[in-house]
Parts: C-alpha cells; sequence; structure tokens
C-alpha cells in the first residue's frame, strides 16, 4: 500500500497493492494502522456508506462542522469517479484551491480526506459504486454544501453543464464566498487544532 501526500494539507491517495490470479484480485483497499501512521491518528470509523451514480451525476461539494466534522476516506468498488478535494478551511495557506483524483475500479485507489475539508465527485461511468468510510454519523444539522459550478472555485468538470446531474440541494448551495461570508465555513485554526488533538489523543492512548 502506496500513501501519497496531496498538495493539500489532510488529503491522501491510497494505492493499494492487488494481488491478481486465475479467480479475479484480492487488495487490501483499508488499512488501520497504514493510514493512522500516515496521518497521525486513525479512522475513527462511525459509519460506512455506499452510493450508486449514473454517469454523469455530481455530488457535493459537502462539509461539516469542525469540531467534529467527518473525515472520509473514499474508494471506488465499480465504475470510476473523479473525485474533488476542495479546500474551504479560512485561513488555510491553500484556501479555495483543489485537487482531483480518478478513483476506479482498475487501480482501485482511495482518498483520505481530513476534517474540514470539502468532498465533491462526479461519476465518469454508469453506476458507479462509491464506498466511504466516515469518522462520523451523518447528522444534518451540522452538514453544510457549496455549489459544484462554482466559478470561483472553478472546479474543472469532465463533462459539459448540460449534460451533468446534480439534486436540487447542491444545485442551491451556495458559493464558496456566499457561505464564508455567512459564517458556515470551517477554519483553518479549528481545524488544526482538532487535527492536534486527536493526534495527542491517540499517541497518549
Amino acid at each position: 500500500m502506496q500513501i501519497r501526500e496531496l498538495g493539500i494539507v489532510g488529503a491522501l491517495e491510497v494505492t493499494p497493492r492487488q494481488f491478481p490470479d486465475d479467480r479475479g484480485v484480492f487488495l487490501e483497499w483499508y488499512r488501520f494502522d497504514a493510514l493512522a501512521e500516515a496521518v497521525g491518528h486513525p479512522l475513527d470509523l462511525r459509519q460506512a456508506n455506499t452510493s450508486v451514480s449514473r454517469k454523469g451525476v455530481v455530488r457535493g461539494i459537502h462539509y461539516a462542522d469542525v469540531p467534529p466534522s467527518q473525515a472520509k476516506y473514499v474508494t471506488v468498488a465499480h465504475g470510476a469517479v473523479l473525485d474533488y478535494v476542495v479546500d474551504i478551511r479560512v485561513g488555510s495557506p491553500t484556501f479555495g484551491r483543489w485537487e482531483a483524483v480518478r478513483l476506479d475500479d482498475v487501480d482501485r485507489r482511495a482518498l483520505y480526506i481530513a476534517e474540514g475539508l470539502g468532498h465533491c465527485f462526479v461519476a465518469l461511468t454508469d453506476g458507479a459504486v462509491v464506498s466511504y468510510l466516515v469518522s462520523e454519523v451523518f447528522r444534518p444539522e451540522r452538514e453544510h454544501g457549496i455549489t459544484p459550478l462554482d466559478e470561483t472555485v472553478g472546479l474543472e468538470l469532465p463533462f459539459a453543464r448540460d449534460e451533468l446531474v446534480l439534486s436540487p440541494k447542491d444545485l442551491e448551495a451556495p458559493t464558496l464566498a456566499e457561505a464564508r461570508d455567512a459564517g458556515l465555513l470551517p477554519t483553518w485554526e479549528a481545524a488544526t487544532a482538532y487535527t492536534v488533538e486527536l493526534d495527542e489523543r491517540w499517541a497518549g492512548r
């Protein structure tokens, strides 16, 4: 298993080692110890989610209040998506930046998204099955969104606007600037402090 840091603090790309034979393939797509070593603390698994999306579906940009927010470990069981991590932490050196990683059923990579970051993906195939482990149960009162069509964020989406399928909630979500002005975004200070708290809690276990 190879773990690579992306250009946004708290975002990691995980490439598993695959063992193919005449029966198919075997791999470890998540390792508690490997991720804890890379992050500084383990993913405190509280919920596991799966979505199935047709080609062109966009889900996100989603995030949750810090603390405790919701760290995510995302992979694709079938098909392919383009997965985005967006730095929405006010005061972060990379605030407003994003990175994209293709997740599919060939390389079978995973993406770790720390607390306080925004997450979004676009289905590249029909029947794209996305599974993710999260560190907190879904609490709708603490969940927020930013429109993935925000021109200031400037996500490079793989399809034309009229080919994208968004929920009404995501379509009506505020822009990054509107969310910032409304005080809805996490701060770099709060996200960093919470990460340090989790690291210290794990180190002192």
